[in-house]
């Protein structure tokens, strides 16, 4: 008699999500910091020293040359912190928030799901928002030669932003974050639903590696063409100084005042290729994870 496969628990994928998230940042991060730094360029800020980036290979190159190889991951341990948080409740709570909106049912239409992702998104940003602020203030930074630092640490950072700018300061941004990942869940997560359900649905691949991976694909591609100019607005007004913007809707409008609507463009390829692959990354390693910490469970309770 063969064993019934196990469907996977809130609590596998909860932790599964987080896991896969912190491994997917390990990969991609340059990608990521080369993406905030494109983003930012344009901004006026004090030093005429500093660096100009031209395309994702071209700004890597000029901050290994310029700031070291440890550069690219500033920020890093902020990063995974955000990921733990941020992925497991955005992408290991996404199923169980579609079976709350249809009231315990499998037949999820595409409004059910879309109300799913925007419910998670906004969720993981109001818990995990600090981490985000952190993360982008030290990817962001530029340290010349033995040029001082503007924080010590992660601790450091959290500690600092909460004293020169109070707690709110660590939610900095929080309002624009909420609506790219609304844009960002609804885009990422439905689209690689919708993709993987029409890939099975219609044989043309098997529930494994390479379904996954066409999924994940389109579901980067798609959200990196959503959330892009959302994405540059909420990474300018987190970076920003106090009082350089009075709100994000300001931010917005100086960005298209001094720099035109090709600046909402900024970091696009490197935010497509960070996208694409941190999606293949993480969705690859997230179903491999569910399933193996769902066997695990299955032998668990029953080894014979």
């Amino acid at each position: 008699m063969v064993a019934k496969e196990l469907v996977p628990t809130a609590t596998i994928k909860f932790f599964g999500a987080g896991t896969a998230g912190c491994i997917a940042d390990l990969i991609t991060f340059p990608l990521d910091t080369a993406k905030v730094r494109l983003q930012i360029q344009g901004e006026k800020v004090e030093g005429a020293n500093a660096a100009k980036y031209r395309g994702v290979f071209g700004t890597i190159t000029t901050m290994v040359r310029t700031e070291g190889p440890r550069s690219l991951y500033n920020g890093l341990v902020a990063g995974l912190q955000r990921q733990m948080s941020f992925a497991s409740v955005r992408i290991g709570l996404y199923d169980s928030m579609k079976q709350f909106y249809t009231r315990g049912t499998d037949s999820a239409g595409i409004v059910t799901r879309l109300m799913a992702g925007c419910t998670t998104g906004a969720m993981a940003v109001a818990f995990a928002q600090p981490t985000d602020v952190v993360k982008v203030r030290f990817q962001a930074e530029v340290r010349m030669g033995d040029g001082g630092r503007r924080y010590n640490s992660t601790i450091d950072a959290y500690k600092t932003i909460a004293r020169d700018e109070g707690v709110r300061g660590l939610w900095k941004g929080c309002m624009p974050n909420i609506t790219r990942n609304a844009i960002v869940n609804c885009a990422e997560l439905v689209t690689y639903d919708l993709i993987k359900e029409l890939i099975l649905k219609y044989d043309l691949m098997t529930d494994n590696l390479p379904c996954h991976f066409t999924a994940a694909f389109g579901a980067g591609f798609c959200t990196t063409v959503v959330a892009s100019p959302v994405d540059v607005v909420k990474t300018r007004f987190m970076n920003s100084a106090a009082g350089q913007y009075s709100s994000a809707i300001n931010c917005t409008f100086i960005m298209f005042k001094q720099e035109g609507l090709k600046a909402f463009y900024k970091g696009f390829m490197p935010s497509f290729l960070r996208l694409g692959s941190w999606n293949i990354v993480m969705f690859v390693s997230y179903e491999q994870i569910k399933r193996g910490m769902t066997r695990a469970q299955q032998y668990w309770e029953s080894p014979f």
